[in-house]
């Protein structure tokens, strides 16, 4: 146990953002920097409970206890060592993860739970800094190839695993970048993207090889893919967005938000000077309340827009956590994220019937209807319309499964009653040697999620192409069932 007392005398803390007025400005990270005798504190509220269940709130198992513990004794390396043991990329959980694992902490029962995912960043931070964190070469090579498609957590998690035992790996990606939603769905002001280039940097190093710009049933047929490699592990994400087929839905301004986003992250990289859709002096409107929308919501700031007003559905949620939704689950509680904070309206328990458009076609206003839940079904409240003014609108409605046309179709995998690609125990789809990670087979999820599959998966693969009863590190310790 780290501090005995530790949590009963240290009071919870995490880093302060930056204000507002001056993130605004730019597109770097909010938080200021935390210190380490902070973070130590932190680490020592730590209870090191007999049965630790923030490994059950942990889809990776994370072996937290210790490495708050290693903290607390101010033994980083060996903290960095523990963290690694269980996830590839702890800065990308460390800055995007909600931290189911804090909901599952055993103090925060009757108190405020341990700021494990501030101890998390702060150690993969240090290790970095510190130069521990160094490329892990296999040492002996199986002569099998394996294909994954797909450059996010999944695909990458993946990846790495497998090239680490010794499997030829070529990662395949139909954007210009590899990392995926990483790359072009996180803003920046969230992940800034040297986290993510100085990981591949490690992966390459490893042998890990990447081929961007290359859509995988077009570019390269599913045939080629099939003769050249062993096996293949799909890890494309759910990408088909829930749509809006409502009158003025085809209006000039109405946009998926996966239209607006990476657009506005080609300009961080340098590609454009300014974005084809772009929030400056316009009156925004983010249908969806989730994660996605607050990502818009930051990002139309961060552009200068005149308004910003979040639609969501549901109900405002509850400020505590609701007796529907004990300890130790995750809670559907009021959360304010750094983009609320900047500025604009969140609306609740209301419903987008039209976009409302001009003369030249452009939307220019939506007309919205506050609804109340009955029997499963929103209705109408009568008497509640209004007409929101509207430049841009953003869907953030979600996803709803992978797309089918190309290669799912041409590779004929089946699909769950969901939509998703099917999978058995060991991530295999129904087509031999054909594997499935993340969000293509779990449906839209967590950063966490995709990892812990990734790494699942690339046990599967290799059982799969060496036969093997008793797997090799770093494969071992990770495989982890399909839940």
């Amino acid at each position: 146990m780290a501090d005995p007392k530790g949590f009963l005398t240290t009071q919870r803390e995490t880093p302060q953002r930056r204000p507002v007025d001056l993130r605004l400005l730019d597109w770097r990270e909010v938080y200021q920097d935390f210190e380490s005798g902070k973070v130590r504190k932190q680490a020592g509220r730590c209870m090191d409970c007999g049965i630790p269940f923030c490994h059950q709130g942990c889809p990776l198992g994370n072996l937290i206890p210790e490495w708050n513990d290693l903290v607390w004794r101010d033994d980083w390396r060996d903290a960095a060592e523990r963290l690694h043991a269980t996830n590839n990329f702890p800065e990308f959980t460390g800055t995007l993860c909600p931290a189911p694992c804090e909901a599952a902490c055993v103090v925060g029962i009757n108190s405020d739970p341990v700021t494990i995912k501030q101890v998390e960043i702060e150690i993969v931070d240090r290790a970095w800094d510190e130069g521990w964190v160094q490329p892990q070469p296999p040492s002996a090579r199986t002569g099998k190839k394996v294909a994954v498609v797909g450059s996010g957590p999944a695909g990458l998690a993946a990846a790495q695993q497998l090239t680490r035992v010794g499997h030829d790996v070529v990662v395949f990606e139909r954007a210009d970048r590899i990392g995926g939603l990483l790359r072009y769905g996180i803003p920046e002001f969230k992940m800034e993207k040297h986290r993510l280039d100085r990981r591949l940097g490690q992966m390459r190093a490893e042998g890990t090889e990447f081929r961007a710009g290359v859509d995988v049933g077009v570019d390269v047929t599913v045939e080629q893919l099939r003769a050249e490699f062993d096996a293949v592990v799909l890890a494309g994400g759910s990408t088909q967005a829930r749509d809006l087929p409502i009158t003025g839905r085809e209006l000039d301004g109405v946009h998926q938000a996966m239209e607006f986003l990476p657009l506005a992250n080609k300009v961080q990289e340098g590609d454009l000077g300014s974005s084809p859709i772009n929030a400056e002096g316009k009156h925004v409107v983010v249908i969806g309340g989730g994660d996605t929308g607050a990502d818009c919501v930051g990002t139309a700031h961060r552009q200068g827009a005149a308004s910003v007003t979040q639609l969501e559905i549901m109900p405002t949620p509850p400020s505590t956590r609701p007796e529907h939704q004990p300890w130790p689950t995750y809670p559907m509680v009021y959360r304010v994220s750094s983009a609320h904070e900047e500025g604009g309206e969140r609306l609740f328990s209301v419903n987008t019937q039209e976009f409302l458009g001009d003369d030249q076609g452009r939307v220019r206003a939506l007309r919205l209807v506050e609804v109340r839940r009955e029997e499963g079904r929103f209705v109408p409240v009568e008497g509640t319309e209004q007409e929101v003014p509207c430049d841009l609108a953003l869907l953030a409605m979600g996803f709803v499964g992978p797309e089918r046309a190309g290669l799912l179709e041409e590779l004929g995998v089946e699909l769950d009653e969901r939509g998703n690609v099917a999978r058995d125990d060991s991530f295999m789809t129904t087509v031999d040697g054909v594997f499935t990670a993340g969000d293509m087979g779990r449906g839209q999820s967590l950063i966490v999620w995709a990892i812990s599959e990734g790494r699942s998966a690339a046990a599967g693969v290799d059982r799969y192409l060496t036969e093997r009863e008793v797997l090799p590190a770093p494969i071992a310790p990770t495989d982890r069932p399909l839940v």
